[in-house]
């Protein structure tokens, strides 16, 4: 997933929930200025990219389509221990 994607995820995001987007930086990875810095012109980490989409996915509303030109991370494969 590239930063345009991620910020893509946001914006939608965002607007659909009324939460601004240094709230969602907050809610994904733990740093409000995140997604100010990618608007800014700044990239993130490959890993940082795949943790952020898995949020998203994670905590995507169910009233609100997922963008059909970002590809959805699979769900988290648990242990059955």
């Amino acid at each position: 997933m590239n930063s345009e994607q991620i910020q893509a995820l946001a914006s939608s995001y965002s607007s659909h929930t009324g939460l601004k987007v240094s709230t969602l930086g907050v809610y994904a990875v733990n740093d409000g200025k995140f997604f100010l810095r990618l608007i800014g012109g700044y990239d993130c980490r490959t890993k940082t990219a795949q943790k952020v989409a898995e949020w998203f996915s994670d905590n995507w509303p169910t009233d609100l389509e997922w963008p059909r030109d970002i590809p959805r991370p699979s769900a988290k494969q648990e242990d059955a221990a």
